[in-house]
């Protein structure tokens, strides 16, 4: 497996992955072409230095994988940086065979290496089999989240 640095290319498998979901596929629009709103979003996350999308290519270098991190700089812990990892997917063929936890370490590692003091992530209640695989890779359950969602 290789990690790297996602590009413009690789939106349209990394859309597909977020979509097809039992939630993503409700709040997706995943179609041919692409809609508009899914590079220009690309863009800036890929222009934002605190901001790294990640892409899994197998052995025949097919993205399988992808992840976002964002490095959040505050002032409390001491002028801390939060590393927050989100839309974590594996492509459904390759599930269940050990690239999740990888995925982890890597991302694990990669905050480490960017000096963050944690790595926190949120998760729909909905998801029981995810909450119960964060846990088993040392996340807690520390803090209650909350969310206010606007509509346009």
């Amino acid at each position: 497996m290789k990690f790297r640095k996602a590009i413009e290319s690789d939106v349209s498998a990394i859309v597909a992955m977020i979509a097809d979901d039992e939630l993503g596929k409700e709040r997706e629009n995943f179609e041919h072409p692409l809609p508009d709103e899914y590079v220009k979003a690309f863009d800036k996350i890929n222009t934002d230095e605190n901001q790294e999308l990640i892409v899994v290519e197998n052995e025949k270098g097919e993205v399988v994988g992808t992840l976002q991190l964002t490095f959040i700089q505050y002032l409390t812990y001491r002028g801390g940086i939060r590393a927050q990892i989100e839309a974590v997917r594996i492509r459904k063929d390759n599930r269940g065979n050990g690239l999740g936890k990888a995925m982890f370490e890597w991302a694990i590692n990669r905050a480490k290496e960017r000096k963050a003091h944690l790595l926190q992530l949120t998760t729909d209640k909905k998801r029981p089999k995810a909450i119960d695989f964060y846990k088993s890779l040392g996340f807690s359950q520390s803090h209650e989240g909350m969310k206010l969602h606007f509509k346009y």
